[in-house]
């Protein structure tokens, strides 16, 4: 890479990042380009090099978010050497610490649910939820923890829409307390009403393990 492409990149980078870090905190509509231009410290010409649209910088920001949601996901859905409701905690732990790390997944959880990008939710970070959280919910099932005639799809769906609810609260009310705890309180409420008898008896006696974290700083 040349040194003007490799200026090229850092000045690309920059311009997401600092997009990012406004459409997480004012939404899309309300996000001054002046203000994401001087928190890049690159020109208007500079942008409009990279993106044709602040719409399109926006949609830059939303796949590097669905990336880094995409990574995670991987990552967790390899793991076999722990069953697969310890594994889903394990990744909703994980989706709770990148909330709060990565601005660029922060940004695309606040566009998606934006009437310029609504029609880009059914590819947004949150169907990468799902499917992980369907994925454990089969391996559940075939392994036996699931209860008799608990649904794998009705599971998904309430997990999935319960995570969205609790960061969605998080943010609308500044709620006090730990994500990765409201989280792992969705995920429990659901287990109780749809894990076996026999793998909430062994819950209830040694609780969750430690499975480490699967974000690449840990």
């Amino acid at each position: 890479m040349t040194r003007q492409q490799e200026r090229a990149r850092r000045t690309r980078a920059a311009l997401v990042e600092s997009a990012a870090i406004e459409f997480a905190k004012r939404g899309y509509a309300a996000a001054p380009l002046n203000t994401i231009l001087e928190g890049s410290n690159a020109t208007k010409g500079a942008m409009y090099f990279h993106f044709q649209s602040k719409e399109e910088l926006a949609r830059a920001v939303l796949q590097s978010g669905i990336e880094q949601f995409s990574a995670l996901t991987d990552r967790w859905t390899r793991r076999t050497d722990i069953g697969p409701f310890e594994a889903l905690h394990g990744f909703v732990l994980d989706l709770a610490k990148l909330f709060h790390s990565s601005v660029l997944v922060r940004a695309e959880f606040r566009l998606i649910v934006e009437l310029e990008f609504y029609p880009d939710v059914q590819s947004g970070g949150s169907q990468f939820w799902g499917r992980t959280a369907h994925e454990f919910a089969i391996r559940a099932q075939r392994d036996g923890l699931l209860r008799p005639g608990a649904d794998p799809e009705q599971f998904t769906r309430v997990l999935a829409a319960s995570l969205a609810g609790q960061r969605y609260m998080s943010d609308m009310a500044a709620l006090e307390g730990d994500l990765g705890e409201r989280f792992t309180e969705s995920l429990e409420v659901i287990l109780t009403a749809m894990a076996s008898p026999e793998w909430l008896e062994n819950f209830a006696r040694e609780g969750w393990p430690d499975s480490g974290s699967e974000l690449p700083d840990s």
